[in-house]
């Protein structure tokens, strides 16, 4: 192990990984990457990945989502498991992604349902502004 390694503190979402693994083993997350500004959060595009191991740490997470082509500020994760345990099979997982990316579209307070990150890696919660 390197010292940069080493030194590396954990981000709220590699706890989060660690101890969502260690409660159901394998799962599928469905993430959703989100725009934040001063007074709104919007969803900009989704996606749902197999956790077969707690390895995967908010470092490899930010390098798979720059392949979205998309600027974001946060990834909210949804953690599902199959009827037997286990990861969802490809159909379902699409499913459950397009029944979410629904709830999303009619309240951007679902995020909340799920884990929420900001870019950091940091815990994120969306509360409700009133606007003037």
């Amino acid at each position: 192990m390197s010292i940069s390694e080493q030194s590396r503190q954990p981000t709220d979402f590699d706890r989060w990984l660690a101890e969502e693994f260690a409660r159901t083993g394998a799962f599928t997350a469905l993430a959703v990457l989100v725009e934040i500004t001063e007074n709104k959060v919007v969803p900009l595009c989704s996606t749902y990945l197999n956790v077969i191991g707690e390895e995967t740490d908010w470092g490899e997470i930010t390098v798979l989502f720059a392949g979205a082509g998309r600027e974001w500020d946060g990834a909210s994760f949804y953690p599902l498991t199959g009827p037997h345990g286990g990861p969802l099979d490809n159909p379902n997982a699409r499913l459950r992604l397009r029944e979410l990316e629904a709830r999303l579209d009619e309240n951007p307070l679902v995020l909340n349902e799920g884990h929420f990150f900001d870019k950091w890696g940091r815990r994120l919660k969306v509360e409700e502004v009133a606007l003037q």
